[in-house]
């Protein structure tokens, strides 16, 4: 090794991903894909996004009122059909931030709950 040469640390060891099917242990190594990949986010259910891009049809609520379970939000026009959003639990409605004929796109916040 020549003086201006630096030692040059060992490649990591492979981190093997295990799983188990109908009895039978596996082991591989993660593909390129696999490690790419985008992380699970868990949803807040205080925030009410668009599950696909549409216009606003109609909005039923308004900030500050108080809302159960299964009232409808909001109707998103989207392939010609009319969705109801509805509210996933009881609460108060915190931001509303679209109004009736706008355009959203895919997981745009449409309301905040409290």
């Amino acid at each position: 090794m020549e003086e201006n040469e630096k030692p040059q640390a060992a490649p990591p060891e492979p981190e093997f991903i295990s799983f188990q099917m109908e009895h039978i242990a596996f082991k591989t190594l993660p593909n390129r894909t696999y490690l790419m990949r985008k992380p699970y986010k868990v949803d807040d259910p205080k925030k009410i996004t668009a599950f696909i891009p549409g216009t606003i049809v109609k909005v039923y609520v308004k900030e500050n009122h108080k809302v159960k379970e299964g009232d409808t939000l909001l109707d998103l026009q989207a392939m010609k059909m009319n969705n109801h959003l509805l509210s996933p639990v009881s609460t108060v409605v915190k931001k509303i931030y679209v109004k009736q004929g706008d355009r959203v796109s895919k997981n745009q916040l449409l309301v905040e709950l409290k």
